[in-house]
């Protein structure tokens, strides 16, 4: 699935597109208290099956608290991306806190297709609002 992994000591999964946005959002994870369970850069062509099988992955550590998943969406539109989450929410039985933050093309219409969704998402406008909701459900 070209998904570039490694496993990490905390218990925040990170699925996040770009190598320079990992480590923005791992930093800023830390920077509310928090340690991420792995790096986990889906690259720019994320598709329904890429993200199912993200969160198979980062799902596979059993001390993964909480995912945020953390989109720029240039070349990745952000509705392809509201499409694989939905779908990866579903076919893995996600039964851990979400947090989503997706930012650029098609913004607009992945947060409706998450909100619409029914599936218990939370969504963040900003990496620090995104860190600080992730937080807040790790430590509910």
């Amino acid at each position: 699935f070209d998904l570039a992994y490694i496993s990490l000591d905390g218990n925040i999964g990170c699925l996040v597109n770009g190598a320079g946005l990992a480590m923005a959002t791992m930093d800023t994870i830390k920077l509310f208290g928090g340690e991420p369970a792995n790096f986990l850069d889906v690259g720019g062509g994320a598709t329904a099956e890429k993200v199912t099988e993200a969160f198979k992955i980062m799902l596979k550590n059993k001390s993964v608290k909480a995912i945020l998943v953390n989109i720029f969406g240039g070349i990745m539109r952000c509705d392809t991306i509201a499409e694989g989450v939905i779908a990866a929410c579903k076919a893995v039985n996600l039964s851990v806190p979400l947090v989503v933050r997706m930012k650029g093309t098609n913004e607009d219409l992945g947060k409706q297709m998450l909100k619409a969704s029914g599936l218990p998402i939370i969504s963040a406008d900003t990496m620090a609002e995104a860190a600080q909701k992730v937080m807040a459900a790790v430590n509910a």
